[in-house]
């Protein structure tokens, strides 16, 4: 820990690999088969770790964002510590919406005519991000940046880049594979 009382980027990094990486055979959401899954639910339900990673992404927020919008469901965690550390709302977006009640695609803090930052745990191929942005831009929300703890460089990026998105990530699995 430094002076502040959080932890470095590198400690971070070896606490993430320590606690998330899982080795293995994986199918992940984008069909690809994989030796290696970075579990985020274990970052995302320990308290400590969940907000070290937080204070970490705070610094990547853009200055005009009115909305931290979480992805279900790995963004929500995320979403929810940010708005925490920064006094944004936030939103909570569905991956296709409620069929009942409200019926919406995104719950909490309104979107429309807002800036709004899109924050997702760990990008592969972008696949997700891309349908969940299209929608939330046909809903009104001013959305150009993506912010994501782990790019797994799957193309992702790339993906993201062609819609006029920015994808902003804590971490990449290089840099997690690596050691940090």
């Amino acid at each position: 820990m430094n002076e502040a009382g959080t932890i470095g980027r590198k400690d971070l990094a070896r606490k993430i690999q320590d606690r998330c990486l899982l080795s293995g055979n994986f199918m992940l959401r984008s069909g690809v088969e994989s030796n290696e899954y970075f579990d985020k639910y274990l970052f995302e339900s320990d308290p400590a770790l969940l907000k070290a990673v937080s204070e970490e992404l705070r610094r990547s927020v853009p200055r005009d964002t009115e909305v931290i919008a979480g992805l279900e469901l790995g963004g929500i965690p995320l979403a929810v510590m940010l708005s925490s550390l920064t006094g944004i709302p936030s939103a909570f977006v569905r991956k296709q919406a409620k069929e009942y009640g409200t019926l919406k695609l995104a719950e909490g803090a309104e979107i429309a005519e807002r800036r709004v930052l899109l924050v997702e745990d760990v990008v592969t191929s972008g696949g997700q991000v891309i349908l969940s942005a299209k929608a939330l831009r046909e809903l009104g929300a001013h959305l150009d940046t993506v912010l994501c703890v782990i790019d797994r460089e799957s193309g992702g990026s790339e993906a993201l880049s062609r819609e006029g998105l920015t994808l902003n990530s804590l971490f990449t699995r290089s840099e997690l594979i690596g050691g940090g």
